[in-house]
């Protein structure tokens, strides 16, 4: 037993269990959390409990003097009362304080040593202890001895609710930033992406303040070191697949930032989705999930242990947890120089964006701006058209200025260092959902692989008629007819009144930041 103490966080409990081994969470989960037990592939397999996901609209920031006239206020950061959220916090402890064991995690956010924060863990489940150990960057023995004090405490006492009584609260469930104590609570949910995210919102606000682009990316670099590119997309569009690629180093699959030396992971592990994971598309995500690994929500035959990936019975949502480092080609220390190549992964289920465009500067930023990707519309009988998606930044749910100071940042970036900006959309082709197919995996693979060797750079390109885009007219590994969505239509007029719905989509959704683009911003989006 450790006997790290946790009484200057207000915590008694006698059984802190500080950093502790895999192995040592593997036993401690399976003797005390009901539904935990090792996959046939070594995975730890957990149960997040009621939610298998994030909870956006139980989001709250702290309306303090030192961050009020910072925080982009609203839907995404929504005002807590300070006095609120000391209730919540002193909920929080005095539920852990009623834990038999607690464990912690010492950790890193960040691996630039310029950068980065000590972040603190304290948490009831050894799942969750299991899931941050693989998420934060590990200290070495000696790191660990001279942490001191953390930059950022996580309190995570999902297990018991917080009380809707409460002034904020609007359900049972609240998780609370405190950038004044440098605190974050959890209630009423023990999903750990959580944690994660709550990591992310940190550096999304701390980062820019020092003049570093936090990204919802992720990041590979060449082999020889000779360029970096970084993979903006949101949940579904394939970053994580994408950026497993064995002809490049993998800096990091989700979370980066870029400072004036180059790119760096925020993270030291990986959060893939693994509904309808398999060993041919996605080998390197596969075999990352053995020992040391969590899986969560999954479903496995009870004898053999086997993972089922096809079945969504418990949620769609199913996702696994491994370090970076057991991915062969990670680059470690996860650093990169400054970017040749950004690019913006959007999964348009409505089918009427181009495969690969190539973008101006303007066209950059109004796409970074708008995030946009397209979701099929449930599960319900019945329930066929896609539902457009825009996530400011690629990374809504997690920023804290408004976006155009994420904006101004990457406009910084890309023209210091001449990058170039490209749409890659990983969705259907052919006609919408229901009608046309997904763009094979194989296709897009071959996409990144001529942009990065430069292939795409010099090709000759069509503009598009509705979203004014340059789309390359030829691609190697990639059918030429594909690469222009009209042509693939069989009704043409069915595509021409698809596209003009959705470049209406983006046009609403752009009104909201017209005040604050420039002309030539506004400008660059689709002509309707």
């Amino acid at each position: 037993m450790s006997k790290f103490s946790l009484e200057p966080h207000g915590i008694l409990v006698p059984e802190v269990h500080r950093n502790a081994t895999p192995a040592f969470l593997y036993e401690a989960a399976l003797r005390h959390e009901k539904g935990s037990t090792i996959s046939s592939t070594g995975a730890l397999i957990a149960l997040s409990g009621k939610k298998t996901g994030r909870s956006p609209t139980d989001k709250r920031v702290v309306d303090e003097p030192e961050v009020r006239d910072d925080v982009w206020w609203g839907n995404v950061n929504i005002k807590l009362d300070p006095h609120s959220f000391d209730i919540n916090r002193e909920r929080a402890i005095d539920y852990l304080n009623t834990r038999e064991r607690l464990y912690v995690v010492d950790g890193y956010g960040g691996w630039d040593p310029s950068y980065r924060l000590k972040i603190r863990v304290i948490c009831a489940r050894a799942y969750h202890a299991l899931f941050m150990h693989n998420m934060l960057i590990r200290p070495t023995a000696e790191e660990l001895a001279d942490f001191g004090s953390p930059d950022y405490v996580i309190f995570n006492a999902g297990g018991f609710p917080a009380n809707k009584h409460t002034a904020g609260m609007t359900s049972s469930t609240s998780i609370d930033l405190s950038f004044g104590k440098r605190e974050f609570v959890i209630l009423g949910t023990e999903y750990a992406g959580e944690m994660k995210k709550g990591v992310f919102t940190i550096m999304n606000y701390l980062m820019p303040k020092r003049g570093v682009l936090s990204m919802h990316c992720s990041a590979t670099q060449a082999r020889d070191g000779s360029d970096t590119s970084v993979l903006f997309g949101l949940s579904g569009t394939g970053k994580t697949t994408l950026s497993a690629d064995p002809k490049r180093l993998l800096i990091g699959d989700d979370e980066h930032c870029w400072s004036d030396e180059g790119v760096f992971n925020i993270e030291g592990g990986c959060y893939a989705k693994v509904i309808d994971l398999s060993k041919e598309q996605e080998p390197d995500i596969w075999n990352a999930l053995g020992y040391g690994a969590v899986l969560e929500n999954v479903v496995f035959d009870p004898f053999t242990r086997v993972v089922d990936y096809t079945d969504v019975s418990i949620t769609q949502n199913t996702r696994g947890s491994y370090p970076l480092d057991v991915i062969p080609n990670a680059k470690i220390p996860a650093v990169g120089g400054h970017p040749k190549n950004v690019i913006f992964l959007t999964c348009d289920a409505f089918g009427v964006l181009p495969p690969v465009a190539k973008l101006t500067p303007a066209q950059a930023m109004y796409h970074f701006i708008s995030g946009y990707t397209a979701k099929v519309a449930g599960t319900e009988v019945g329930v066929k058209d896609p539902e457009a998606t825009f996530s400011a930044c690629f990374g809504g749910p997690f920023l804290v200025w408004h976006p155009t100071k994420y904006a101004e940042l990457l406009a910084d970036k890309l023209r210091k260092h001449g990058a170039q900006t490209w749409l890659v959309n990983t969705g259907w082709s052919g006609g919408g959902h229901g009608v046309g197919a997904r763009m094979k995996l194989k296709f897009t693979r071959a996409i990144i692989d001529a942009i990065h060797s430069g292939a795409l750079e010099k090709v000759k390109t069509v503009e598009d008629p509705v979203f004014g885009v340059a789309v390359p007219t030829e691609c190697p590994g990639v059918p030429t007819e594909i690469l222009v969505p009209r042509n693939t239509w069989a009704d043409k007029a069915a595509y021409d009144a698809q596209a003009r719905k959705v470049a209406t989509l983006f046009r609403d959704n752009f009104k909201k930041y017209e005040t604050q683009a420039t002309d030539e911003i506004r400008a660059a989006g689709p002509r309707v």
